[in-house]
């Protein structure tokens, strides 16, 4: 589903924010620690930002979007088409199912074109009105979208009483995005009590499909005993799976987990793989372990000028070492200059972003 989710960093660490431990050291890591916080589950409620104003209706060639729903055999063409980028095929071919069969699946289809703005001009409230008469008749992907229209403000005004509503009858009937969301709400306590059993429950119906944003906060709340007996193992073994998936705060905390031992094998070279990932897609948590593994050469070959590198990148990321900063003043100053220019161009695109935002 190509609607943004709504969205508000640190629903997770919030809850959970008990567990405090201290940094990483640069000079004998023997652990490295886990982030102070867990890093949020996303997305989390909350109502995201409005997206950016609609685009002109694009031509057939358009990229293709992700598929809102699994096509059933008689919406292939209008599926087809859309998965292929043809955007206005895919509109034709849903609005004459939607004529002929009154199909659920194509109302579903023509209110996410319709919410993007794809092969047609974006018009919210048209897409509601396709997700709704979707929804009316039990499609589960259009109860989703739909809800996530409420809690953006879409639809008018934001209702994040409806759009929970909807989250639960969607997740009642396996959407395992919807059920990831909900559970996030039972974290957060607002439109419900705060509930974490209820919690891990949803997140291990999403989780036992794949969602890789559920296995991890499941993972989270094993690690902490909230909703679930403590369990390192199964804590580890979820995190792995969701790092399969390529989800960034499961890289990074597996990967500390592969370097402690924390619920699974001791395994300080696949964990410097993971974080490097994970310091490479731009985490500052996982840069700044990947600066220690460096500083020191475990799991990894002893690199100054690379763990000086992302020792500053993790800075400018908000991430403060003072065991590094003495190893950095201890290494001689043609290394430092050349930690120093390896970092440049990270930290000016980060100043660019920054100034992007502001």
């Amino acid at each position: 589903m190509r609607i943004t989710r709504y969205a508000a960093a640190g629903i997770l660490g919030l809850a959970l924010s008990g567990a405090v431990t201290a940094p990483a050291g640069a000079q004998a890591p023997v652990e490295l620690s886990p982030p102070t916080t867990p890093p949020a589950a996303k997305p989390a409620a909350k109502p995201v930002p409005k997206p950016a104003p609609p685009k002109p209706a694009p031509t057939q060639a358009a990229a293709p979007a992700p598929p809102p729903a699994a096509p059933r055999r008689e919406v292939d063409i209008a599926y087809g088409a859309y998965q292929r980028g043809y955007y206005i095929t895919a509109f034709a071919a849903a609005t004459r199912r939607v004529e002929e069969r009154k199909d659920p699946k194509a109302m579903t289809l023509l209110g996410e074109l319709y919410a993007n703005g794809l092969g047609i001009q974006r018009d919210d409230k048209k897409a509601a009105e396709w997700y709704r008469l979707a929804a009316e008749r039990g499609d589960r992907e259009a109860m989703f979208a739909l809800a996530m229209l409420h809690f953006s403000g879409r639809t008018g005004a934001v209702n994040r009483e409806e759009g929970a509503k909807l989250l639960a009858a969607a997740a009642k009937l396996g959407n395992p995005a919807a059920a990831y969301d909900l559970g996030l709400l039972y974290i957060e306590g607002q439109l419900f009590p705060q509930d974490f059993a209820r919690a891990a429950e949803l997140f291990r119906s999403a989780a036992q499909v794949g969602n890789a944003e559920a296995q991890y906060a499941l993972a989270t709340l094993y690690k902490e005993g909230r909703g679930v007996p403590k369990d390192l193992v199964e804590a580890a073994r979820l995190l792995a799976a969701a790092s399969l998936a390529d989800n960034t705060d499961a890289l990074v905390e597996y990967g500390i987990a592969l370097f402690n031992g924390t619920g699974v094998a001791k395994n300080e070279r696949l964990a410097a793989v993971l974080l490097a990932k994970a310091a490479r897609k731009g985490n500052p948590i996982a840069q700044n372990r990947l600066a220690n593994i460096l500083a020191v050469g475990r799991g990894a070959n002893l690199n100054p000028v690379q763990a000086i590198k992302w020792h500053i990148i993790a800075k400018a990321g908000g991430v403060s070492d003072i065991p590094l900063d003495a190893f950095v003043q201890q290494q001689p100053p043609d290394i430092r200059a050349a930690g120093e220019k390896a970092a440049k161009p990270w930290v000016d695109a980060l100043k660019e972003l920054r100034a992007s935002r502001s």
